[in-house]
Order: structure tokens, then sequence, then C-alpha cells
């Protein structure tokens, strides 16, 4: 199976600590709309040139639409998208169409106008349920308007609510962030996504800790709260299955999971990216991307060009590298699927080191599948390095 993926990059307000490829031009109403209209024929222009290669047409089970804020558009937007992506590639019956919602930016209507139009699961961007936090981090909601937009979900008929949450934030303590995992597990989402603040370059969060406006939670601190995290999300029934994913059963994200297990996946839009490979037995696939500009993006689609800013063909070693490092951040590795896939073994060349994983409760070996223990989530990047 594979994925669809749709970028639609226009934001109310640009938060600090986000590197995605978004603009807010809201400051020139008309101008704004006559942008989002241009992208959106640029969009479904996209989908139409991909269409027109044969070997896309498979079947794809998930559909992801994220940002930017994707519930800045109208339902009806989303739902002139989800056509031409039907119309353009086979997609399965029940396929998990995703979302990505701020409060905010939807009310019950529109959530149920959304629901109306195919959406089957919304991921909600609500990072904290303190205001001040909120404040800080630039959001354009408080903790009421998340609280009550999470109520309007439910009652406009969606089964399948995330909410992702950001911890270390600066000065948080374990108590404060305690709190916002309580409130969370009380509105009864099926999955959440909690993330450690990351200061990425070229963004204002960047150049506030520079400047030491702004001080950053240590390695020990952060790592007490990740602790926390897992233990508090067990707790209430929710499995681990990614170092940053945790889901009730049976609510796992089928489109992320497609990411970590190298299934192939189309991305549309501006900066979105795209993986492929034609083989069962994976040897070698391609990476594309798309520019990160709405501007030229729409251009060269009207022009009847695809809007690629760049390509890498992966050959067997880096693709085996990549799933030994998704593998483990994820799900596990299973031998047999293991060589299946790529023509190579795993087991045999790191037993020493995988029994010493063992040895250390880092790792843990179930049946013919190596996964992490919530320890070894601590040390991921390390383990993953030393098994390359």
């Amino acid at each position: 199976m594979a994925s669809l993926y749709l970028h639609i990059p226009f934001c109310e307000h640009k938060c600090i600590y986000c590197d995605f490829y978004s603009i807010a031009p809201k400051e020139s109403p008309s101008e704004h709309h006559g942008l989002v209209e241009r992208f959106l024929r640029a969009i479904k222009g996209e989908v139409a040139l991909r269409a027109g290669e044969e070997r896309f047409h498979v079947s794809y089970e998930t559909i992801f639409f994220g940002g930017g804020t994707p519930s800045l558009l109208s339902p009806s937007n989303i739902a002139e998208i989800l056509d031409t992506l039907s119309r353009s590639f086979p997609i399965e019956p029940g396929a998990e169409i995703t979302l990505e919602t701020n409060p905010g930016t939807v009310d019950r209507r529109k959530l149920k106008e959304f629901r109306a139009a195919g959406v089957n699961r919304l991921s909600m961007g609500i990072q904290s349920f303190h205001d001040d936090d909120l404040k800080f981090l630039s959001r354009i909601h408080s903790s009421d308007q998340a609280k009550q937009c999470v109520r309007d979900a439910y009652d406009a008929g969606f089964e399948n609510v995330s909410f992702d949450l950001i911890f270390a934030l600066p000065s948080q303590t374990p108590a404060r962030w305690r709190s916002n995992l309580e409130q969370a597990v009380g509105l009864r989402p099926t999955h959440m996504s909690c993330y450690s603040l990351i200061v990425e370059p070229n963004t204002p969060l960047f150049r506030m800790v520079e400047s030491k406006q702004v001080s950053t939670l240590n390695a020990e601190d952060d790592a007490t709260l990740y602790e926390m995290t897992m233990d508090v999300l067990a707790r209430h029934g929710f499995e681990q299955y990614e170092v940053s994913n945790f889901a009730q059963p049976g609510f796992r994200s089928r489109h992320n999971a497609n990411y970590w297990n190298h299934s192939n996946y189309l991305g549309f839009g501006p900066s979105a990216h795209s993986f492929w490979s034609d083989d069962q037995l994976i040897r070698s696939a391609k990476r594309w991307w798309n520019i990160s500009n709405v501007v030229g993006y729409s251009e060269r689609v009207e022009h009847g060009t695809l809007p690629l800013a760049g390509e890498e063909t992966l050959v067997s070693s880096q693709l085996i590298d990549e799933a030994i490092l998704l593998g483990l951040r994820a799900d596990g590795i299973d031998v047999a699927g293991f060589r299946k896939r790529y023509g190579a073994g795993f087991f045999d060349e790191h037993r020493a080191r995988i029994a010493e994983l063992e040895r250390k409760n880092l790792a843990v070996l179930e049946g013919e599948r190596l996964r992490l223990t919530p320890k070894g989530y601590l040390l991921c990047d390390e383990i993953c390095l030393s098994l390359r």
C-alpha cells in the first residue's frame, strides 16, 4: 500500500519554533484570497501531472493534509482536492484521511463539513493546556478553545482524534508537564504525539536562544519529562509505537507507519517530499522534493512542469541504514521481513551488539522482532548509530 501527502502552506500566524514551509499572508486579504485560489488550482494540476505516470497507479491507503494549517481551508476546498485524488489514483475503501487542525481555525459546523467531505481523522496542534505556554509558543488559541475544539470534533462525528503536545519548554517543571498530560488524556484522544521542543535554525526561537532571551532545558530534565510521558500514557492505555507517538489499541497512524516502513508515498504542494521504489525487493529508491515557494510552485505547475527542487537515488546501503533507524524508532525490526525487503541480514551481523542491548535492558527480542524498551527509546539515536 502507498500514501498521499498534501502540503497546505498557509497559516494564520507563524509559530516561533516552526521550520516547516508556511506563510501567513493575512496582511492583504484580497492578495491572500488570490494566492490561495492559485495554489488550489496548482496542487490539483500537480496531481494531474503525476497521475499521468502509470507507475503511480497503485492502491493508496492513507491521505494526509499537513502544513501549515490545512484547517484554514474551507471544507469545499478539501472536498475538491479529495475528489481530484479519487479521480486520479486508486484510493482504498476505508482509507485513513487525516487533516491537521488547529484550534481557533474551526468550529463545530466547519468540523461537521470536513467530516462530510471525507476526512475521518484529525491531528490537532494543541501543544499545551497552559495559556502562558501557548502565548510563548505564539499559538493563536487558548486552552479553553483547545478543549472546546476537541468536544466539537466528537460532536461532529469524528472517532479518531490525535493531539500534538510539546514538552521541555523553558523552565517547564515535571508537575507542569504532568498537568498537560492528565488534561489531555481526560479529553479521550485516540492518539497522542509528544515532542520535545527542538530549537531549529532560522526560526525566531533560535534567535531568542542565541540572544539569551530564552534558556532551554538541560538534557537531564528533558529526559525526566520524556520518561514521565511514557509512564503516564502507558498507565492510561496508550501503546508507544514510535519514539514520540502513542495510540490507543487500533488507532495507530497508518500514514506515519508507512513513512517508517519505507512504503511508497507521493507528496504534493510546496516543499512536499516523495519516496518511491518500483521493486518489491528494495535495492534502490528515489526521493524527491518540491520547491519551498508557493508562487514559484504555482508558476511551474501552470507551465505544465513538475515543481521539483531536487531528487536523490538511494542505494541499498543507504536504505538499510534508514530501515534500521526508522525501524528502531518505531515498532522494531523483524528479521524475516528485513531480509525479504532489503536482501540483507541484520541479526547475524549485529548479534553481539543486540545481546549487549538486551543485557542493558535497552532492547528486547520478541520472537523474531527486535524492539527498543522505554529505556532504549531515551538513547535511540546512539543505539541506531551503533548498528549502522
